[in-house]
């Protein structure tokens, strides 16, 4: 075993087999999810589908935290990097508390909000939210090291864990729904925090960072935090509101229609997640980052053509196979929103580029279609329908806007 695991190292770089990896994930978290829609049915699904998306808007949240850590401690020396990771730690820690304090503390107006079984799911889930910002700030560091491999594993553990837990509660001990699904979620966080950086919790000498770089570190945390805050309302604010304002039966439909459309927003991920340290890679040696930007644009427009195009050809047979025939009504629209997923992620690509090399306005382009689209949906909701074309229109807009400032950047630079 020890030597097929060293031939795979000389065979594959790190980059290579974490690209490898994020596919085996993606792959586990999208598997976990068919199985639950497939297991619980469209009405129970809804709930279980308001704690992912829950999760999602957490794990960008948390991004924040991780971005941050990536960019500096590749651009700052040791002991600065040091001073910057345990601040990290610290503050990274504290929002954690907060957000999973405010999360107990309503989760009765949750459950009122998006109509859930119970409040204890988000009970559960809200306890565990700390952990989650502890694990952010540790994979910013093994990103930061470009340590693929054990960055590629604190994702495998998450996944792993999150997926056997919850049949395991739903199967052998009987747990209603909405409790497995979220103590899963807490236990994956204890998981995802493995292999853990010991080395950066170990006492510094206090270190006073440069004014100027202490400037530069809070701008772009503040800047990174509005534009995944923008993130947060472009990819989930839909089945947020669905759930509002529609039926449980329905808003599971609905839960089941996002999860296949974004397998183009999961396959891609991974190129996000290569993307950054290259391009800061790219500045600090004096070349020109454009060709790193181009080279993930094509490898998602390849994709994202691929998945579109089977969504429009093959709906039904999609539908049928991953969720089963009693999804099946929802078929006609899985095309239209995997291609609002597509030009959502093509557009990704551009504000994570933009943002690698501190320019920040591609972060208002996106707060502004963001926007757009949930006062979108706010206004057209008569049916599902309505609900998707708003985001296909929407998203549109908002790949043009990010390839036009593109454009205007390289011819005014």
């Amino acid at each position: 075993m020890i030597a097929i695991a060293h031939k795979i190292k000389k065979t594959f770089t790190q980059e290579q087999l974490f690209m490898l990896s994020a596919f085996v994930v993606n792959g586990g978290n999208y598997l976990y999810n068919l199985l639950l829609g497939r297991y619980l049915g469209p009405a129970q699904f809804a709930d279980a589908a308001i704690l992912i998306t829950l999760l999602l808007a957490l794990s960008f949240v948390a991004m924040t935290f991780q971005l941050t850590v990536t960019k500096f401690t590749v651009e700052l020396a040791q002991l600065q990097r040091e001073h910057l990771i345990a601040k990290a730690y610290k503050y990274a820690l504290s929002t954690g508390i907060v957000l999973g304090m405010a999360t107990v503390v309503f989760a009765g107006e949750l459950q009122t909000v998006f109509q859930t079984q119970s409040a204890g799911m988000f009970v559960a889930f809200g306890l565990a939210i700390p952990l989650y910002f502890i694990m952010s700030v540790n994979r910013g560091i093994l990103q930061g090291d470009s340590k693929f491999g054990p960055l590629a594993m604190t994702y495998q553990l998450e996944m792993l864990c999150r997926l056997l837990l919850t049949f395991t509660f739903l199967i052998l001990f009987d747990l209603p729904s909405e409790y497995a699904v979220s103590i899963a979620i807490a236990v994956s966080f204890i998981a995802g925090l493995f292999p853990f950086q010991k080395g950066a919790l170990k006492k510094t000498q206090q270190l006073i960072l440069p004014k100027e770089q202490q400037k530069k570190i809070t701008l772009f945390f503040v800047l990174t935090a509005c534009y995944e805050l923008t993130q947060i309302v472009c990819n989930n604010s839909d089945i947020l509101l669905v759930k509002h304002y529609f039926p449980s039966y329905d808003a599971g439909l609905y839960a089941s229609l996002a999860l296949i459309g974004r397998v183009v927003y999961f396959v891609t991920w991974m190129f996000v997640m290569l993307l950054l340290p290259q391009v800061l890679e790219s500045r600090k040696n004096g070349k020109n980052p454009v060709p790193v930007l181009k080279k993930y644009l094509g490898y998602i427009s390849l994709l994202s053509l691929a998945i579109v195009s089977f969504t429009f050809l093959f709906p039904e047979f999609a539908v049928t196979i991953l969720f089963g025939e009693q999804y099946k009504s929802i078929a006609g629209l899985l095309g239209w929103y995997a291609l609002a997923t597509s030009f959502f992620a093509l557009s990704n690509i551009f504000a994570y580029y933009f943002l690698s090399i501190d320019k920040y306005q591609p972060i208002i382009i996106t707060a502004v279609f963001g926007m757009l689209q949930v006062v979108a949906i706010i206004f057209f909701h008569e049916s599902l329908f309505q609900v998707v074309m708003a985001q296909v229109y929407v998203m549109a807009a908002l790949l043009v806007a990010q390839v036009s400032y593109f454009f205007y950047d390289q011819y005014s630079g």
